[in-house]
């Protein structure tokens, strides 16, 4: 049993440095209609299941809107409502491989409906919604059957920029999607669909705005999944949503490799299949060949911001900050809500005794995503770096509530609470660095020049 790839997971490095039935409902009042949500089954030729995602019914005859990579080698698909009843996909009526949707046509029946807005009037800042059927709740009925229940989650609009392709942009959006959510919608706060669910990431998730979708929905004419499984045997996308979906759900990097050197065969301009290829790399701890393959998706794509953040990342690893530096900065300059480009300059930018100027970078970061620890991190580093102790010491103390846990962060709360006098403070923080490393030579030496204090 698989489940389906979304596009692909957004590989970002942050760094730190020292819906239900077929007949139509009303939905409540306020809420979002949950009965025109469907969880996608994609069954293979022998009628197991494949995978999942999610769609939703825009027309009450039954045209449904989902992903195109959510019916990659599917031969049949059950949509799934939220009561349990299915409807087969009687047929596909278009799809677009490269901007990653579809129209489906449902079996003949009287459908609830989302209503379709207008993206075109999205803004950043906007408050967005997003629904679909989260993959670790979905419930496996035998080998051809599952069922599921609706998780809408909120965020709101980071911005509308292109990503790999420069010929068509996302939604950016706090809102997160998570697997199994590709295909579902994106609403705004009058409930009107806005975007569609096509990427994942941490604090950075992509939907495909709806008016690219919106000039289809009256077409007519239907052609089989199978029809579409013969097409795709030498389709490049879908050459590249199989490798996607071997690098990110079966951890097989050596064979996505493969995949992705195929597309490239076919299209030495596929921009995402050299982004993807580096992650495969990476994942292979080829990290030479994996900056490599990031230096040629920005050659040919100059503002592909995760690309120049992740080829920053692996320079400041290296040691190159100055060039990690001038990358992220493009990467904001192209995306300037990008909260892991702006936490990860400002890294790098304490890295290299630049505080002062990585404090405004990291607090827009903040304000962006309060519960990222990283960033909090980061910040204290800032506060420390400029001898301001106890603005420093609130931001270690909110990454500590955030999860994180780095002997640095202990280190600098020891010698923030030894500058302030606070002794049983500062002998705390020792303890906990001898709890992360027990051994630690210089811990152990300086808890032993504290001990007299309490005696």
């Amino acid at each position: 049993m698989r489940k389906q790839p979304i596009k692909y997971l957004i590989c970002l490095i942050s760094f730190f440095v020292m819906g239900l039935g077929t007949q139509a409902r009303q939905a409540q009042g306020f809420e979002v209609n949950k009965n025109a949500l469907v969880l996608l089954v994609a069954k293979d030729k022998s009628g197991e299941v494949l995978g999942t995602g999610s769609g939703f019914i825009v027309k009450p005859e039954g045209t449904l809107i989902t992903n195109y990579h959510v019916l990659v080698d599917a031969h049949s698909m059950d949509a799934v409502f939220t009561d349990g009843s299915r409807v087969p996909v009687s047929g596909i009526i278009h799809v677009d491989r490269k901007m990653d949707f579809a129209l489906l046509q449902l079996g003949n029946g009287f459908y609830s409906t989302l209503e379709v807005g207008n993206s075109d009037l999205a803004r950043e800042y906007d408050y967005t919604s997003a629904l679909g059927f989260l993959f670790e709740n979905v419930v496996f009925e035998g080998p051809s059957g599952a069922r599921g229940r609706v998780i809408q989650t909120y965020g709101f609009i980071l911005g509308y920029h292109p990503q790999a392709f420069s010929d068509f942009s996302f939604i950016y959006t706090t809102t997160p999607f998570g697997p199994g959510f590709s295909g579902g919608p994106l609403v705004d706060k009058q409930n009107k669909v806005v975007g569609l669910a096509t990427v994942e990431g941490r604090s950075i998730n992509l939907a495909l705005p709806i008016n690219y979708v919106k000039p289809f929905l009256n077409k007519t004419g239907l052609f089989t999944l199978q029809e579409l499984v013969a097409q795709d045997r030498e389709s490049k996308e879908a050459m590249y949503y199989r490798g996607n979906y071997l690098l990110y759900v079966k951890g097989e990097p050596q064979e996505a490799v493969r995949e992705f050197e195929k597309v490239l065969r076919l299209d030495p301009g596929f921009i995402l299949a050299y982004y993807d290829l580096g992650a495969a790399y990476a994942n292979l701890g080829m990290i030479e060949k994996s900056m490599e393959q990031y230096s040629k998706a920005i050659e040919l794509n100059p503002k592909f911001p995760e690309a120049l953040s992740n080829l920053g990342g692996y320079y400041f690893r290296q040691g190159d900050v100055e060039k990690a530096v001038s990358l992220f900065k493009q990467a904001i300059d192209t995306y300037p809500n990008f909260i892991q480009a702006l936490s990860n300059l400002g890294a790098a930018l304490n890295k290299v005794n630049r505080s002062s100027e990585a404090v405004s970078y990291l607090e827009k970061a903040i304000s962006l995503d309060p519960e990222f620890g990283i960033i909090s991190f980061n910040l204290g580093n800032s506060k420390f770096a400029l001898g301001k102790w106890d603005e420093a010491l609130a931001q270690y103390d909110k990454a500590v509530k955030l999860g994180v846990d780095f002997l640095s962060l202990h280190w600098k709360r020891f010698e923030i609470h030894q500058r302030q006098g606070k002794q049983i403070a500062a002998q705390r923080e020792l303890d906990m660095i001898l709890q992360i490393d027990p051994n630690n030579p210089e811990a152990l030496q300086k808890r032993k020049e504290l001990s007299p204090l309490f005696r």
